[in-house]
């Protein structure tokens, strides 16, 4: 392993990560989306609206970030991150600007997933990217960053 390489977060850390997150994310968002009636689409209605869907969308952000803002801004993690002893750095090795990371790390990936067919197709070539050889996911090249051990 060369000296690039020798500190990045594995494969299962990064994995691991990225489930807390998830899990911890529908905790908190499915009692609201109960609460607020985004479970289930009106009566009479065609499903969900694209209304209905901008409203989880945001919510989800809004949820992500209530949840992981301030250790994103301070520390570059998440707190699956903080479970799994990794962190988010730029290609300098230093926390990323926060506006730059939540934008083009998170929010630019979030976008193309709502894209019929397009976003399911994008979101598993980001997950492949992982088994490169710099262990770099799609959202890691547009955004700059790297994960490593903490």
């Amino acid at each position: 392993m060369n000296e690039t390489t020798a500190n990045l977060a594995s494969r299962w850390k990064r994995l691991g990560g990225a489930l807390i997150d998830g899990v911890l994310t529908a905790i908190v968002m499915v009692p609201v989306m109960a609460v607020t009636g985004m479970t289930s689409a009106a009566p009479g209605s065609e499903g969900m609206t694209f209304g209905r869907r901008a409203g989880l969308f945001v919510l989800g952000c809004v949820v992500f970030l209530v949840l992981n803002g301030y250790l994103l801004y301070k520390r570059g993690q998440t707190i699956g991150k903080v479970a799994v002893k990794t962190k988010i750095v730029d290609l300098n090795g230093q926390i990323p600007d926060f506006g730059r990371l939540v934008a083009l790390r998170y929010l630019v990936m979030a976008l193309v997933g709502q894209i019929p067919f397009l976003g399911g197709l994008i979101g598993l070539v980001n997950a492949l990217f992982i088994f490169r050889s710099d262990r770099r996911c799609l959202h890691d090249h547009i955004a700059g960053t790297r994960v490593v051990e903490a």
